[in-house]
């Protein structure tokens, strides 16, 4: 028997079986991909603090950027660039990010066990029986003290919250990576540009981020709106591949996910002795779409609880929410809700002109740096509290 069964090789899972696993936890990490590159969906764009947080290294970053591309609404282009071409974040290789973790968990001492895939799990006396199963059908049962479903979106174990008392908000995503002359790559090299608009994706945005010289990545995502028809992912991908000249570029891949987050968290994070971890207890954040960080930073807050726990003082996971809401802090809070308003809310010429005057005040009054401080951190005093009504469809 296992300390702790962690389902899901994911940011937050490796991460977790990293620092249990440092402290010397028996731990078992299990994951249903048989290689970890793959269904690599993920924008993986982020701030310079969170690469130096958490110690990325530069084999896993794509690019670095220092500048800012906004396009739209309309025919609508504004640019920022940082004080000296000074660095902002790095654009990760999703896939590289989640082998790079996994292996810093095995070389930590954690098990890994790919293809296998948690599908059940029943309570004990003072023990978890989890049910896995791969892809040749075979199944078997492992023992383990504690259970953590690190799964992501689709809570495999841990199960969707009760809608009637906080109803999840999905957004879907597409994306595409080009392959493209490097000419036009440098046309995009060292930025992070965003498709906004109802011209570009009503209900949503798109991006294009560089990856590796000659490779670009294309996508479009938006709020699941279930009381209107919304035209297809890959028809919007699609015109937005002709709008920027690229329909030449050679597609390397398609991919595409979902991140589904309830906007203020308060779905039960433990049953029993199972825990949810990441985007399975709602940290993806739904304004940016991003979650990488804040599902590494929500394996930082479990870690030394759940080590309390296996200690014998399981009390210890009840501080587990508050301590968590408190990492991700009170504008992570806020910024759920603003997305929810602001994109289902772009579906309209008004809607634009509204998006409109918030980007002209932003042009007027914010830096670069005022920029990733309002889309990462969510430091909307930066350029004004004044901007808020209109994020908000007051004004």
């Amino acid at each position: 028997m296992c300390e702790v069964l962690i389902a899901g090789s994911g940011p937050a899972g490796a991460e977790l079986a990293r620092l249990l696993a440092e402290s010397g936890h028996p731990v078992l990490l299990v994951d249903a991909l048989p290689d970890l590159r793959q269904a690599a969906f993920s924008s993986a764009a982020l701030p310079l603090e969170a690469v130096e947080r958490f110690g990325i290294p530069p084999s896993v970053q794509a690019s670095t950027w220092s500048r800012w591309l906004l396009l739209g609404p309309g025919l609508g282009r504004r640019e920022w660039a940082s004080s000296s071409g000074e660095t902002l974040g790095a654009v990760l290789d999703f896939g590289a990010l989640r082998q790079w973790l996994a292996q810093r968990a095995v070389a930590a001492g954690a098990q890994l066990q790919l293809g296998w895939r948690a599908v059940r799990w029943e309570q004990g006396e003072g023990a978890v029986r989890t049910l896995l199963r791969n892809r040749q059908g075979e199944h078997r049962w492992v023992r383990s003290g504690w259970l953590v479903d690190a799964t992501g979106q689709q809570r495999a174990l841990i199960g969707d919250p009760d809608p009637a008392r906080e109803p999840l908000v999905s957004g879907l995503g597409v994306e595409w990576l080009l392959q493209v002359d490097p000419e036009r790559w440098q046309l995009w090299a060292d930025r992070l540009s965003f498709l906004m608009g109802t011209n570009w994706v009503a209900q949503g945005y798109g991006w294009v981020f560089p990856m590796q010289p000659g490779q670009l990545k294309l996508g479009v995502c938006r709020l699941q709106d279930p009381d209107r028809p919304q035209p297809p992912l890959h028809q919007l991908l699609q015109a937005a591949l002709e709008r920027l000249n690229l329909q030449q570029a050679r597609v390397l891949d398609r991919h595409g996910g979902l991140i589904r987050s309830t906007v203020r968290r308060s779905e039960p994070h433990r049953q029993g002795r199972l825990l949810g971890l990441g985007d399975a207890v709602s940290t993806a954040n739904l304004l940016g779409g991003e979650g990488i960080r804040h599902a590494l930073a929500s394996s930082h807050v479990l870690a030394p609880l759940l080590m309390q726990a296996i200690q014998g003082q399981p009390q210890a996971l009840d501080r587990y929410p508050a301590r968590l809401r408190r990492a991700l802090g009170w504008r992570w809070n806020l910024s759920g809700r603003l997305a929810r308003r602001t994109w289902l809310g772009l579906r309209s010429p008004e809607a634009d002109q509204r998006l409109e005057r918030l980007l002209r005040g932003l042009e007027a009054n914010a830096s670069a740096a005022d920029l990733s401080a309002l889309l990462f951190h969510y430091r909307f005093e930066r350029y004004g509290w004044k901007a808020l009504p209109y994020l908000l469809g007051w004004r």
